[in-house]
């Protein structure tokens, strides 16, 4: 995935497998917005919460879904397995990830679910199951004003860390389509901070305007004091300035909330946000 948003936005967590191939090839890259958007959203797989498949709007029966004033045809999205009905043809599987509940349905092919047990015994692969977490990829439907999930692939989730990394991407990506990509974004903010208001300078020229005598020492000190990439504790930096923690902490803020220095590792632990 591109977060330049120059984009290529197929995912690949590992969805190579369903009856139907899921209609795109994982990490395959994309056609970018910027060169123009028109079918751009029905050739890739858009990350979403359900809450946005569900209120995505769909002008009459035969048009493309939208959401953010974009169509989309695939999706993928994750949530927590409340239910599970099985059918002779179908499976539906009434899915949760807490900003809302849609019905995913997947049809049974026959073929391979022989293909998954040899000789009377199953297969090991992780199986779906009410309460656990799953991922789905596949195309949103709407049947007598209900919608639901035709599933091209849905798996178990194994690895929990997929859950928090899918509600940032589909983050990302609502937030690509509401405010454009990060380096407009990120151009528009300087332009404001250099048209006028209160300015602090570089974190090179060491002038900082606007800080306190106190604030200019603790980030002289970041800036001088041989550091790893996780920057230096508050105890660090006290004892490099000869200084209480409490003193340190007080510079400290004024950094932060100017942006010159953040966090890393824990709430005590700063560095130099270099320009």
């Amino acid at each position: 995935m591109d977060y330049g948003y120059n984009n290529q936005y197929s995912t690949s967590y590992g969805a190579n497998g369903g009856a139907d191939g899921g209609g795109f090839v994982a990490g395959e890259p994309q056609s970018s917005p910027a060169a123009g958007r028109g079918g751009y959203g029905k050739d890739t797989v858009r990350p979403m919460t359900i809450k946005q498949i569900l209120d995505s709007q769909q002008p009459h029966p035969d048009a493309d879904f939208r959401a953010d004033g974009e169509p989309f045809g695939l999706v993928t999205f994750v949530g927590q397995i409340q239910g599970i009905s099985t059918q002779p043809t179908n499976i539906t599987y009434r899915v949760d990830d807490g900003t809302g509940i849609i019905e995913v349905k997947q049809w049974i092919d026959s073929d391979s679910s022989k293909g998954d047990k040899m000789d009377g015994v199953e297969s090991d692969k992780a199986r779906l199951v009410e309460n656990g977490y799953c991922r789905v990829w596949g195309k949103l439907k709407s049947f007598n004003n209900k919608r639901h999930i035709g599933a091209h692939v849905i798996r178990p989730i194994t690895d929990f860390n997929e859950i928090n990394y899918h509600l940032l991407e589909a983050t990302a990506v609502h937030l690509f389509f509401t405010r454009g990509p990060p380096q407009a974004h990120q151009a528009n903010g300087q332009q404001a901070t250099n048209g006028g208001g209160q300015q602090f300078g570089s974190a090179a020229d060491g002038a900082l305007p606007g800080v306190s005598p106190l604030g200019r020492k603790v980030f002289q000190t970041l800036k001088n004091t041989a550091q790893t990439n996780e920057g230096l504790h508050v105890q660090m930096i006290a004892s490099q300035m000869g200084m209480p923690v409490a003193e340190v902490y007080k510079g400290a803020e004024e950094l932060l909330a100017i942006g010159m220095i953040y966090t890393t590792v824990d709430d005590n632990t700063w560095a130099v946000l270099e320009a």
